[in-house]
């Protein structure tokens, strides 16, 4: 599979957990995996769903406007950057997002975020 449709399938997955059941988000995460959310840095799958589940809002709504990827070394990892807007539930502006993901294989041939960083747009 080319690497733009796995970018594209995965930012689908993804964004659709965040939005539905952010809880299922950690097994798209691993122990080594590591979040940067708006400088805070958190390592490890529970400890990054925990952070997720903790944000102010409950409830939003992602809206993707442009995935680029690229392949990233010799192991088969990929890099995801994604830009679009936030609308969170009861808010009437949306705020634009940028977010950044570093994936690589898995032995079952899936992939896993090993990277992850999230930076609200402020214009």
């Amino acid at each position: 599979m080319d690497p733009d449709t796995v970018a594209k399938a995965f930012v689908e997955h993804y964004y659709n957990l965040f939005d539905m059941n952010r809880v299922g988000l950690a097994s798209l995460y691993q122990d080594a995996s590591m979040l940067t959310f708006e400088g805070q840095k958190t390592q490890g799958s529970q400890n990054i769903v925990a952070k997720l589940t903790a944000l102010p809002f409950q409830q939003c709504k992602h809206h993707i406007t442009t995935v680029d990827c690229q392949p990233s070394g010799p192991a088969g990892g990929m890099l995801v950057f994604v830009s679009g807007n936030l609308q969170l539930s009861g808010e009437q502006h949306a705020l634009k997002f940028s977010q950044m993901f570093h994936l690589m294989p898995t032995p079952q041939g899936s992939y896993y975020v090993y990277n992850d960083i999230f930076r609200l747009n402020y214009a």
